[in-house]
């Protein structure tokens, strides 16, 4: 049986783990952290909750674990991008989503996610408090490098990259409130940008993100204040929200590299493509690296090429459109944000809906059917 070692046991890596199994070799997860990724954990070890569009689904049905996840969710009944009074800049309509694409936005607890990923996995499989230094000596087949923005294994693989800062920082917090929202979204204010997505047990999931430089960065009652003039609810989950809960960390991103592989050693999630988080994608991405991995070693290691082919441009794509984003819900003055807002009016639904179809529309590489859908497709 051939063996891999997975580096990292968040997202990317338990998933890459889950594909590999299926595909029938003996796999290993080392992760560097005491805690493992199921286990009670800090809040900034699990975070709060993660939105899953349909490609991330379609990619958690290759690993046969799609509608575990679906049963945990919540399908938001709307979302989309408001301005800081509230008025709808785009919209998404989710019954339309689910049409087009099978699935609309899921929610659901972080730590939930990674529970169900580590579940479908032997017990002995994962191994925490095992940071590895030297991937290059690992006595492995196959090395998947799923250690996240910092990653060790990526110093092999493509050495001379490095992450770049955004001078933005992003606040994660969980709030519970007596009348919790149904409608998720992003508000752009003057220089800052909020969001909301409802978990099915009750909790709002809150995101905020703020220049580096501003004492929003660092207090959570400045926090408060920089956001207490956009519409409700976030004032008022913000206000509610559990200080326990907050995960704060500035934002960063990898420029697309020239390769995902060298030799036995391959990257995947945000050690192949870290990106800031404003199209949702960055677990999404790293759920879709694991499925392609699986159906790539699927007939042997030496298809890693294939992988690569597979992942490099739509992951590159991806991530500057990400980072555009970024920018625009980030512009600061009040001729820039009133034309930004302006012109995203302009936009009609169907047309907004449509735009996604470049990212909610991606199938799966051909291969066995392992989960509740055996839809074809290349990336």
């Amino acid at each position: 049986m051939r063996s891999a070692v997975v580096v990292g046991g968040g997202i990317g890596g338990l998933a890459a783990a889950r594909g590999l199994l299926l595909a029938g070799w003996d796999v290993e997860v080392r992760e560097r952290l005491a805690d493992d990724a199921t286990g009670d954990g800090s809040a900034s070890r699990l975070g709060g909750g993660i939105s899953l569009w349909p490609n991330a689904l379609r990619a958690l049905d290759v690993l046969g674990l799609g509608d575990a996840v679906r049963d945990e969710g919540l399908v938001q009944a709307a979302g989309g991008i408001r301005d800081r009074r509230g008025r709808w800049i785009v919209r998404t309509d989710q019954r339309r989503m689910i049409e087009r694409h099978g699935d609309g936005i899921t929610v659901l607890p972080r730590a939930r996610l990674l529970a169900i990923l580590r579940d479908a996995l032997p017990s002995a499989a994962v191994l925490t408090s095992a940071p590895v230094v030297r991937p290059g000596v690992i006595d492995a087949d196959l090395v998947v490098g799923a250690d996240g923005i910092g990653s060790t294994v990526r110093r092999l693989v493509a050495p001379r990259s490095r992450p770049r800062a955004t001078g933005t920082v992003a606040w994660r917090l969980a709030a519970h409130v007596p009348d919790p929202p149904t409608e998720g979204g992003e508000t752009w204010g003057d220089g800052c940008y909020a969001g909301v997505a409802p978990l099915r047990d009750g909790r709002v999931n809150l995101w905020a993100v703020v220049r580096a430089d501003e004492p929003a960065a660092r207090d959570l009652d400045a926090l408060r204040r920089r956001f207490a003039d956009l519409h409700p609810p976030i004032p008022e989950l913000l206000d509610a929200a559990d200080p326990a809960s907050a995960h704060v960390a500035g934002l960063s991103w990898l420029p697309p590299l020239a390769t995902f592989v060298r030799g036995r050693h391959v990257l995947a999630g945000d050690a192949a493509h870290a990106m800031t988080p404003n199209l949702g994608q960055g677990g999404c991405l790293a759920l879709e690296d694991a499925a392609v991995l699986s159906r790539c070693v699927d007939a042997g290691a030496d298809d890693l090429a294939r992988y690569d082919r597979l992942r490099r441009p739509r992951t590159a794509r991806l991530t500057r459109r990400a980072r555009l984003a970024g920018l625009v819900a980030g512009l600061s003055g009040t001729i820039p944000t009133t034309g930004r807002d302006a012109l995203g009016r302009l936009v009609p639904t169907a047309l907004a809906l449509r735009g996604l179809d470049g990212v909610l529309g991606w199938t799966p590489p051909a291969g066995p059917p392992l989960g509740r859908r055996s839809e074809g497709g290349t990336d």
